[in-house]
Formats: C-alpha cells, structure tokens, sequence
C-alpha cells in the first residue's frame, strides 16, 4: 500500500531532501514536497511524476506562510503518513568560531531549523493526525547537535539548531505519545555528500542516504518506547 509523504526543504537535487522524495516517488508513493523559492530539479521531477508529486511553496520562517501551505495540501491529500522535516540552513559566516562569527546570524538559523518544524508540525497536525493507522513525523537532526558529543568550536548556529530541534522532538513527543496517533523521532542521517562535489569526503551520496533513512522511518514508525534522537543505522544517540 502507498504513502503519502511529505518532505520539507526538496528544491536541490544533490541534496538530502530532494533525494527523499525521490526515493518515495520511485517506490510509487505519493509525495508533498516543499521548497522556499522556484526550483527547476523540483520542476524536472515534477514533470517525471506528474500527479503523484505535490509541489508547495513554504516558508517555515513564516507562520502564516505554513499554515497557507497546510491548506493547500489539505485540498489535495485526506492525510499524510510521513512528514520529514529536512528544511536546512546556516549562517554565511558558519565556519568561524566564537571570537569572529556575528552572533547576530544565530537566531535567524535556530528559527529556521528548530522553531520552523515546531510550525510545520502544528499545521500539518490534522492531516497527521487523519492517518489511517499511526504517522510519523521525522526531524533531521545531527551529530552536531548532540550537547554531550560536542567537539565543533566553529558551527554554533548549525549545531545549536539542531540541539533545539532536538528538545522541539521531545516536547512534540510527550504531547503527542499518550494518543499514539502521531509518533516522531530526531535522527542523525550519517555523514553525506550534501554539497553534490566528488571530492567530499562523505562516505555517502544524498541518493544513498535517502535510501537507508527510507528503510530506518519504515521500521520505526511504530515505535512509542525507543530513545527519540537515532541514528541512520537505528542506534540510540545521545542528546
């Protein structure tokens, strides 16, 4: 039986995001994917995929920009099944370390990575909710915003998003897990080649990934008692 999967943050095709809903397409589900701004490889796969791949316009910096997108969707879908938060982005000084970067560059990516899927899961909450059986919500986390694990001095907007995300997952987790309609996890999707150069050093392709994370959502989605922030390899990760 297919899925309808929703999946923020597609426009790139050498990205994660672009990669997992292409592997749901390919799978024959039926796919909502989100982007910011035009995107000619969303175009391109839009005209492979036809019908079964919806395109929305979203800004997850923008509430009223969500809540127009979860009106949109509901107009075309009964339900969603999956909903992958992926939406990324980072500071243009997020190489520099704590004596050089501009501070001021941190809230814009912390609203973005954190409190944008807080906004994306609040909207989209009734179609989630409408699932036939339990759905799942997924946030791309990382290693990065593991607080125990850190090792980075340079990153702290990237890293500090996605420790909020972190306790955004486990806030949406202990209000949703008494229903079990609505189940969610952060996970940290490994070590890929999201920039789509050669010479990464990233033992995985974004099309590679895409592919474990698909099986990984697939064997957890009904899993209520699991540590919350996993890996791409379904081990526990620490906060």
């Amino acid at each position: 039986m297919s899925d309808t999967v929703m999946v923020t943050g597609t426009g790139r095709s050498y990205a994660l995001g672009y990669n997992i809903a292409l592997r749901y397409l390919e799978a024959g589900d039926t796919v909502i994917a989100t982007i910011r701004k035009p995107s000619p490889d969303i175009d391109a796969l839009k005209e492979k995929y036809g019908d079964k791949l919806i395109v929305v316009t979203m800004d997850l910096t923008d509430t009223a920009s969500v809540n127009a997108a979860a009106a949109e969707v509901s107009g075309k879908v009964d339900h969603i099944d999956i909903l992958i938060n992926n939406a990324v982005g980072v500071a243009p000084d997020v190489d520099k370390g704590f004596f050089d970067a501009d501070l001021d560059n941190i809230p814009p990516v912390l609203d973005l990575i954190s409190v944008g899927a807080l906004r994306v899961v609040r909207a989209f909450y009734p179609l989630l909710s409408a699932c036939p059986e339990n759905s799942l919500v997924i946030n791309i986390s990382s290693e990065a915003g593991s607080i125990e694990k850190c090792y980075r001095t340079t990153g702290m907007d990237y890293g500090m998003g996605k420790a909020a995300l972190n306790m955004a997952t486990m806030y949406m987790f202990n209000t949703f897990k008494d229903e079990r309609k609505v189940n969610i996890f952060a996970v940290h999707p490994g070590w890929i080649r999201t920039n789509g150069k050669e010479d990464n050093p990233a033992p995985l392709s974004s099309y590679e990934a895409a592919g474990i994370l698909k099986d990984l959502f697939a064997k957890r989605k009904n899993d209520f008692t699991g540590h919350r922030f996993i890996t791409n390899e379904g081990e526990d990760y620490p906060f």
